[in-house]
């Protein structure tokens, strides 16, 4: 079977998707738990596999055990080059793009790979990522992982946007729009959703300026963020992580 997809520039760092595995491992734990041979697919996992070997550790021990990840390259050097790293049959490094090499995995990581591309390819890669019946996590970070934003899409359609950030060094939620998922960051403009999402969200954290530290300003901000109207999902036991939830704000 032949990859479907372009090769990304690779560029990765330990630990810089360690926001969004959290979320996966929160997110996904009751569907990895109830399947019967729980599989998750890395796709574009980079010049090197440390950011799928880390995925593999932090759901085998927050999740289950037995969980295989599978990271997917189009680049061959890549797969190669990872596969010292391979613990078959629960971490495997494969030659593969959106058609997921055959795969029927229930997750799917997709992770600062959809940038490169134009955003009128973006919905033909997620229909072809979830077409297994998976549940694809697709967005991008900073390269420190300080920042990033991911989208929740299940058939090809979105149904949630997550805003994520490191709390000590987020000085505004406006730099969050650098780190849009593709089919939203050429949104960010006056009459978007994204764009007033963005807007009210600086509105409030400047509105919650707190002397007790920026853990307490973002709870503040989410909670007005709420109050306001805005239909903010999940919990404080998520906001507290940095994180922000809500309903797919439109584009794409």
């Amino acid at each position: 079977m032949k990859p479907v997809g372009a090769i990304t520039r690779g560029t990765t760092n330990p630990n810089r998707l360690r926001r969004v595995d959290n979320f996966i491992a929160y997110r996904c734990s009751s569907l990895l738990t109830e399947a019967a041979s729980p599989l998750v697919v890395d796709l574009g996992y980079g010049a090197t596999p440390v950011t799928a070997v880390e995925l593999r550790n932090r759901l085998a021990v927050t999740v289950r055990a037995d969980v295989t990840v599978v990271g997917l390259e189009i680049d061959p050097v890549r797969v190669t080059a990872a596969q010292p790293y391979a613990e078959p049959p629960y971490l495997e490094f494969r030659r593969g793009g959106f058609e997921m090499a055959g795969l029927r995995p229930q997750v799917v990581r997709a992770f600062n790979v959809l940038r490169q591309y134009a955003e009128e390819e973006v919905a033909a890669a997620w229909s072809a990522m979830s077409a297994s019946g998976a549940v694809l996590i697709e967005g991008t970070c900073d390269e420190l992982g300080r920042i990033g934003s991911w989208a929740v899409v299940e058939d090809g359609v979105p149904s949630t946007l997550t805003l994520s950030a490191r709390l000590a060094s987020l000085e505004h939620p406006a730099v969050f729009a650098e780190r849009l998922p593709k089919a939203l960051i050429h949104h960010n403009v006056p009459g978007q959703a994204v764009h007033e999402l963005l807007r009210a969200l600086g509105r409030a954290w400047e509105t919650e300026a707190t002397p007790f530290g920026a853990r307490q300003r973002w709870m503040s901000t989410v909670r007005r963020m709420r109050n306001d109207g805005w239909k903010v999902l999940d919990g404080p036991g998520r906001w507290r992580l940095g994180e922000l939830t809500m309903p797919w704000p439109g584009g794409g």
